[in-house]
C-alpha cells in the first residue's frame, strides 16, 4: 500500500509518497521563506495554501503513481503553528473524501523518530530531537515515547535564527552561523542553561548579542554559542541514555545537520560505546515522507480514524501518543 503525507506543521509543505518497506518514492520540500522579518504563521500558512495542489501534482509525478494507486492519507496532526496545520488537515481531507481511503493523523515529532528507525537501522534510540520549534530529547518506555528533557523556552533552532535575524545574518540563519563558528578560537563566557534535564535558550541569545556590542569577534561569538548550546545537548542526551540504559542515540530535526553537534555527539555516544545514528538531510528536516510513514505504521498497528478524529492538535505531546505498533 502506498501513503501520502502531507506534512505542515510550521514554515516547510512537505509532500512525501512512502511504501510499505518504507521505501521514500517521494520527498518534496517547499519552505516559506520571508522576505523580510521572522515567520509570520499566517503567512506560512497562506503559502501552503497556495502551493498544496501543486506541491501533490510533484510528489506523484516524482514517485511516477497516479492518485489511484494512493491507499492513505496522513498528514501533521501537531504540534505546529495552527494555521500552518489546518493546511494539512484540510488537503488530507479532502483527499481522503475524493479518494474514499483512510485518513491518518500524527504526531510530527514521533515521525522523526519513526523515519529514523526505519531508515538508519537504529532498533531502541534515544532520540536527540533538535529542529526549530522543538528541543527534546525522547526514548521509547512503558508503551509510549517518553520526554526525558526539553527546552523550558524555544527550541535550538528557533533560537539560532532569532539571534541570527539579531545579528543581521538575515532568517533561517543556522547554515550561516555554522559556516562563521568554524572561524571562531576564542570561547566567551556564555550562561550553560541546563536545569535538571531540561534547558534554556533564550538567556544564551541575549547575552551572545551583548557580546557583539562588547566588540567581540562575530566568529567567537557565533563559535561559543554553539559549543555551549551543543554540550548542553550532548550532557542532557548522554544522561537520559544512561538512565534508561540505551546504547543507541538516533539525531533529528533541521539542526542534526550540523556537523558541530553531530560531532560532539558522535564522540559522546563513542565514549560511551553507543552507536549514533542520522537519518539522510532531507529526511532530518520537517517533511512528507516522514508523515507518510508514520501514517503507515499506526495503520498498519490497526489504529483507524474518522474525519471527526483528524481536528488538529497545536500542542500535541509526544509523550500522548499511545505507541500500539511497538
Amino acid at each position: 500500500m502506498l501513503t501520502i503525507g502531507i506534512e505542515g506543521t510550521a514554515h516547510t509543505l512537505g509532500i512525501g509518497i512512502t511504501d510499505e518497506k518504507c521505501n521514500v518514492l517521494a520527498n518534496v520540500i517547499d519552505m516559506y521563506k520571508p522576505p523580510e522579518g521572522g515567520l509570520h504563521p499566517r503567512e506560512a500558512a497562506n503559502h501552503h495554501a497556495d502551493i498544496v495542489a501543486s506541491t501533490i501534482s510533484k510528489a506523484l509525478t516524482e514517485a511516477n503513481v497516479s492518485l489511484k494507486d494512493i491507499g492513505l492519507v496522513s498528514f501533521s496532526k501537531g504540534p505546529g503553528l495552527g494555521p500552518c496545520l489546518r493546511v494539512a488537515a484540510t488537503a488530507a481531507r479532502a483527499l481522503s473524501v475524493r479518494l474514499g481511503i483512510p485518513i491518518m493523523g500524527v504526531n510530527h515529532c514521533v515521525a522523526h523518530v519513526e523515519i529514523g528507525n526505519a531508515t538508519t537501522g537504529c532498533s531502541d534510540p534515544v532520540l536527540l530531537y533538535a529542529s526549530g520549534g522543538n528541543t527534546q530529547v525522547i526514548a521509547y518506555t512503558n508503551g509510549r515515547y517518553r520526554i526525558f528533557g526539553e527546552t523550558l523556552d524555544i527550541g535550538i533552532g528557533n533560537m539560532l535564527d532569532k539571534l541570527g535575524r539579531e545579528l543581521g545574518l538575515g532568517y533561517y540563519a543556522g547554515p550561516t552561523i555554522e559556516k562563521i563558528a568554524k572561524d571562531g578560537d576564542e570561547l566567551l563566557d556564555l550562561p550553560y542553561s541546563v536545569k535538571g534535564m531540561d534547558m534554556a535558550f533564550s538567556g544564551i541569545m541575549t547575552a551572545a548579542v551583548s557580546l557583539k556590542k562588547k566588540g567581540h569577534r562575530l566568529e567567537d561569538i557565533l563559535f561559543s554559542v554553539q559549543e555551549t548550546c551543543f554540550a548542553m545537548l550532548a550532557e542532557v542526551t548522554e544522561r537520559a541514555m544512561a538512565h534508561v540504559g540505551k546504547d543507541e542515540v538516533l539525531m533529528g530535526g533541521g539542526v542534526a545537520q550540523n556537523t558541530r553537534l553531530r560531532d560532539m555527539i558522535s564522540c559522546m555516544s563513542g565514549e560511551r560505546g553507543a552507536d549514533m545514528f542520522v537519518p539522510k538531510p532531507r529526511l532530518c528536516i520537517d517533511n512528507g515522507a516522514m508523515i507518510a510513514w508514520l501514517g503507515h505504521v499506526m495503520y498498519d498497528s490497526g489504529v483507524r480514524m474518522s474525519i471527526d478524529d483528524t481536528k488538529v492538535d497545536q500542542k500535541f505531546r509526544t509523550d500522548e501518543v499511545d505507541v500500539t505498533w511497538r
